[in-house]
Parts: structure tokens; sequence; C-alpha cells
């Protein structure tokens, strides 16, 4: 076997100045991709697991700026007017990026008020899944206007507050009412 490799090596030709390897990668099928042209190389994720246009789920995507600033629950609580105006900013930013999220948005809404509604004691844990919910409907749908509102449900269910469940549910529904 190593003779065979060894005269295998003498028949070629020099490689000057090529890499180690073959030809330059720009010469192979696929460019530059590591692993040649096949799409699902290693470290390849192909159209898989590659976000594309969909941006990260940090909240920010290659070479876009960073999203609107999260939502502050203290005042969310405290403040009427933030409320309708974050409202009003989540409801154009969907309008800007999204289409079709009516029926998502009342399937969600509908699941708010059934985690509103259910005994103190499971609250906290129906909002947890609600979270759940809302992040699987943002990746299937491609939401990331709706990113925001699972920060903040993230904060709410921390605090674990009625107050905080409420007023959650009123931004929700208000976010309902203005996008129709």
């Amino acid at each position: 076997m190593a003779q065979e490799q060894e005269q295998r090596k003498e028949t070629r030709p020099p490689r000057e100045g090529r890499p180690p390897g073959g030809p330059p990668r720009s010469d192979r099928p696929g460019g530059d991709r590591p692993g040649g042209g096949a799409p699902h190389g290693p470290g390849d994720r192909g159209d898989r697991g590659d976000r594309g246009d969909r941006g990260d789920r940090r909240g920010f995507d290659r070479g876009r700026p960073e999203g609107p600033p999260e939502i502050e629950l203290e005042k969310l609580i405290g403040d009427s007017l933030y409320l309708d105006n974050q409202a009003h900013s989540i409801v154009s930013r969907i309008r800007d990026m999204d289409s079709g999220t009516k029926t998502q948005l009342r399937r969600l809404y509908s699941a708010v008020r059934r985690a509103v509604r259910a005994p103190e004691s499971e609250r906290q844990h129906e909002f947890v899944m609600l979270r759940a919910r809302l992040a699987y409907t943002i990746a299937r749908h491609g939401l990331r206007s709706l990113d925001q509102l699972e920060k903040l449900l993230l904060q709410v269910t921390r605090k674990n507050d009625n107050r905080g469940y409420e007023r959650f549910k009123d931004l929700f529904e208000a976010i309902v009412a203005y996008n129709e």
C-alpha cells in the first residue's frame, strides 16, 4: 500500500504555487466554501441552519443595526401612555417587517388571556409555556418584529407579579387592536 502511494506521488505534476490539497478554492465548484462544492460539508450548515435574512436570535444580523430598545416592564406597569406608544411601535414594525400576522397574533392573544385567567398557582407556568409558544411562532413564521414581546414576556415571568401579567395582556390587546 505504501509503495502504491509513493508511485502515485511520483507521477503527479509538481505543485508549483498551488496550495496543498488541490487547486485554489475559487476554482472548486461552490467557490470559497470549505469542503468543496458540497453544501453539507463539516462546519457548513447549508440551508437548514443558515438564518440568512431572518436575522440572529440575539437581535442583530450581519451589517444591520440592532432592533428597537427593549420594553421596560416597570414603565409598562406604571405608564399607560408608554404602553400605548410601545403597542404602536410594535405594530409599525409588524407592518414593515412581517406579513400575514393577524391570525397568529389573535391566536397568541387568546393564549395570553387564558394564561391570565389561570389560577394564581399555575399562572407563572402558563406564562412560561406561552413564552415557548411565542418563540416557536416567531421562528416558524419569521416574525422578527415580535422579538421585543418575547424579551418582555421573559421579564414578566421572572418577576411573577399579577400586575405585570395584566399589563402584558393589555399591551398584547393593544397590538392586536392597532394591527387590524
